[in-house]
């Protein structure tokens, strides 16, 4: 009885000294995120994972962020929406060094994950950055640096994290996120804003905001980890931030869109009643912008990949259509009447413009682009009632 005692002792010890070794050996896993830059792409922000494994040199930075300008067709695959990226793996001196160059603050969180798990993730992502496996499908949204960040974690936890995240919504939105961000840069953060069909404005998950670093990083803070205790166990500055930090909103801009709208309604109808012709001009002027920026956004729903544009709302407000009546304002612009065809597509793309407008007073929400409704509707309601008088 004693031998079989002793035995089960020493097996229990043997057990013991191999999960030590086990637990000595593997490595340690973390996020480190890093703040927004002042370049239009580095807005966002960025994610990596990183590996400290005691058999290797350095810790290692895996880096979904990579692309390459000079691959064949980068330009047409980007405006298709068929963006392909890259995971690079660097030693993470190197990696952080660029980050360091441009002020951009960096985070790095230790993660609590079992020693098997953390062994499993590095030998993943060791075998994901090799040059046949590194290519991806880039999202803006739902396939980007950081959600490929996430899924990586969520992997090494056998789920956990999805399960902790996939809760209800805080109100965010792909649209306010990106307006958020992006409006440091305001021509980015218009052009987004005007781009982005009601895709965009689905309220998101904790999980799906995990698109955004930073709110990969809040999450990961509230997470329970492999041992119950927080999935975070030490959270560590490594880089000084230098610049602006991210915006903490997003922008509110109806009122002063209104405002812009309406005076420039009011200017159109006072200046109709003394120069008509140089209205109808302004007016050949708008009706190509808009008719221009009206195929853009058609061309981006029939013809491309870029799902977050898709059915958008501001066809009704710039509208393809306002291209026909170009000439029919330049020929109110040379004192010349237009047929009833201009008339009666100018009453229809008016018609459509406040059809846009309708839909805010429904109980629903669709798209959120009230702003562009403040902003264009009465521009071409002013437009509707100078085209309509005879010319003089």
């Amino acid at each position: 009885m004693r031998a079989a005692s002793l035995r089960a002792l020493l097996a229990a010890l043997l057990l013991l000294a191999c999960c030590a070794s086990a637990a000595a050996q593997a490595p340690r896993i973390g996020v480190v995120t890093m703040a927004p830059g002042t370049e239009y792409w580095s807005r966002f922000g960025h994610n990596a994972v990183i590996v400290d494994d005691p058999a290797q040199p350095e810790p290692v930075m895996y880096n979904y962020g990579f692309f390459d300008f000079e691959a064949p067709g980068f330009l047409p695959n980007f405006l298709r929406g068929k963006m392909a990226y890259l995971l690079v793996a660097l030693p993470a001196r190197e990696d952080l060094a660029r980050y360091d160059h441009e002020g951009r603050g960096a985070v790095v969180q230790w993660l609590d994950v079992a020693p098997e798990a953390a062994r499993e993730l590095a030998d993943f992502l060791e075998w994901n950055a090799r040059p046949e496996n590194a290519t991806y499908r880039y999202d803006y949204f739902t396939d980007n640096c950081s959600t490929r960040v996430r899924d990586a974690v969520d992997r090494a936890l056998d789920g956990a994290l999805r399960r902790q995240l996939d809760t209800r919504s805080r109100g965010l939105t792909y649209r306010s996120e990106a307006l958020r961000l992006g409006q440091p840069t305001l021509w980015l953060a218009l052009g987004m804003h005007f781009g982005l069909g009601p895709h965009a404005d689905r309220p998101l998950s904790r999980w799906d905001e995990a698109f955004v670093p930073s709110r990969l990083a809040e999450s990961l803070r509230e997470v329970r980890g492999a041992s119950g205790g927080p999935l975070v166990v030490a959270e560590t500055e490594i880089l000084p931030h230098r610049i602006a930090p991210e915006p903490a909103q997003e922008p509110r801009w109806v009122w002063r869109f209104f405002g812009l709208g309406l005076a420039a309604a009011v200017a159109l109808l006072l200046l109709a009643t003394r120069t008509p012709r140089a209205v109808a001009t302004v007016a050949a002027g708008y009706w190509t912008l808009t008719g221009l920026a009206g195929v853009g956004l058609a061309s981006l729903w029939l013809f491309t990949d870029h799902v977050a544009g898709w059915a958008n709302e501001n066809l009704l407000l710039a509208s393809p259509l306002a291209l026909a009546l170009v000439p029919g304002a330049l020929a109110l612009a040379r004192g010349r009447r237009p047929g009833r065809a201009f008339l009666v597509l100018l009453h229809l793309v008016t018609l459509l413009a406040a059809t846009a407008g309708f839909l805010k007073l429904l109980p629903f929400r669709i798209q959120d682009n009230l702003d562009w409704v403040a902003l264009l509707l009465p521009v071409q309601i002013a437009l509707l009632i100078v085209a309509s008088r005879r010319p003089r």
